[in-house]
């Protein structure tokens, strides 16, 4: 039960760590409560968001923050019995949103995103998971030309700034590429350089296969026992390890707590619900109606309809109003048929204020390295965080500077 390394978390972003380590020679035990890809890695929209520079920043003009004041949109809701709790938080994540200080964390998440697709693509084809595979992008529909034009000289912006390449479509150019949408949504942007996947668990449970067949160990087991040593109690026994790596998502602020680490890291809550086609209807990629605040994404399952933000306390039990409200619109602009699930699904994505994830070793203890707060990008960006943290565990040159992601910059 000795390795050379732990990685605490099975989701998306540790299975990665774990299969880069174990490339590079390294005895890895890959540690979780449950099996690879059963937690927030489960719930996404499915889309690797190649076009995500800009990360997802709180709103700063005051009719947007008043209509979310009033509780009732569709997009964000939250908990008031929760704001006391988020609302120092929540202030620095407006303080980091400034149009200036948002362009900083750009250009330096940017890198971030520049590997999304290639890395994933390559441990796709590693795990031979071609089949949950999509290519050609997703799109963000609209359903007024104010909202469309807004998108339209936003996409440019990013287009000339970071080479991002979007196509735009007119109505019928929408309905050409979606035929089953209805008329609500009058056009649209393409982004044609992400990918999207038809089972996000089911790519991070192929990942876990892949870490396996190179000779990884994956142990179900409890972190909160983590150790300086570094030691954890799982159900096979005691294991230790020279280095360890906390990727637990919404869940390693607990155990980093235990070492005295207090990092900025809440959650944005969300739903999703699968839903059948109604006969002869198809849905060929992910579709953000982006005035409402929904996606609805071809899954293996079925049609995924996937919630905007909920803010409030990561255990806190479900409150799916957000589904509710947003199933007429999803109704209307799809014809879907009946719910899959017996009840919907509950994801907490973990942030920071800044809107950067954490990737890098402990500020205080050697051997220990942090990669989380990945907020809505956390599937896109698990197999280049591994790969981070993986070349520097082992003593070679990160693919991405990883310096404006170190824990001790807050």
């Amino acid at each position: 039960m000795d390795f050379d390394a732990i990685v605490l978390g099975a989701g998306i972003v540790g299975t990665s760590i774990a299969v880069h380590l174990q490339r590079r020679g390294a005895k890895v035990a890959l540690i979780d409560r449950k099996a690879p890809g059963n937690e927030t890695s489960l719930g996404n929209a499915g889309i690797i968001q190649r076009e995500g520079v800009y990360p997802y920043a709180f709103p700063r003009d005051l009719a947007t923050i008043s209509r979310y004041a009033s509780n009732r949109a569709t997009d964000v809701r939250y908990h008031a019995a929760a704001m006391p709790k988020l609302l120092p938080f929540l202030l620095r994540y407006w303080h980091h949103s400034r149009p200036d200080r948002h362009a900083n964390t750009a250009r330096a998440y940017s890198a971030l995103i520049a590997h999304s697709v290639s890395e994933h693509r390559e441990l796709i084809d590693a795990a031979g998971a071609g089949a949950l595979l999509r290519t050609g992008g997703w799109i963000n529909a609209f359903r007024t030309s104010k909202a469309f034009d807004t998108a339209v000289s936003e996409a440019s912006r990013w287009k000339d700034e970071y080479g991002i390449p979007f196509d735009a479509l007119s109505y019928e150019a929408l309905h050409d590429a979606e035929p089953s949408l209805g008329p609500a949504l009058k056009a649209a942007l393409r982004y044609t350089s992400a990918d999207s996947v038809s089972d996000p668990s089911g790519l991070v449970r192929a990942y876990a296969k892949l870490f396996e067949t190179l000779g990884g160990t994956v142990l179900t087991g409890d972190a909160s026992t983590l150790e300086r040593g570094w030691r954890v109690t799982t159900a096979s026994g005691v294991v230790s390890a020279k280095q360890a790596v906390v990727a637990m998502g919404p869940w390693s602020s607990e155990v980093i707590a235990k070492l005295d680490y207090r990092l900025p890291l809440e959650v944005k809550r969300g739903y999703h619900m699968h839903y059948a086609a109604q006969p002869s209807a198809t849905l060929n990629q992910p579709v953000l109606d982006a005035e409402v605040g929904y996606v609805i994404t071809p899954m293996t399952r079925g049609i995924r309809l996937t919630t905007g933000v909920e803010l409030g306390l990561r255990d806190s039990p479900k409150t799916p109003v957000q589904l509710a409200a947003v199933e007429p619109f999803a109704r209307e602009t799809f014809p879907l048929g009946e719910r899959l699930d017996a009840e919907p699904w509950l994801g907490r994505r973990p942030c920071t204020p800044d809107m950067m994830p954490v990737i890098g070793p402990a500020p205080r203890h050697a051997n220990l390295w942090f990669a989380f707060g990945h907020a809505h990008h956390g599937l896109t960006l698990g197999p280049v965080t591994g790969r981070i943290i993986a070349e520097m565990m082992t003593g070679e040159r990160p693919v991405v500077d990883p310096r404006p992601f170190r824990a001790d910059r807050f």
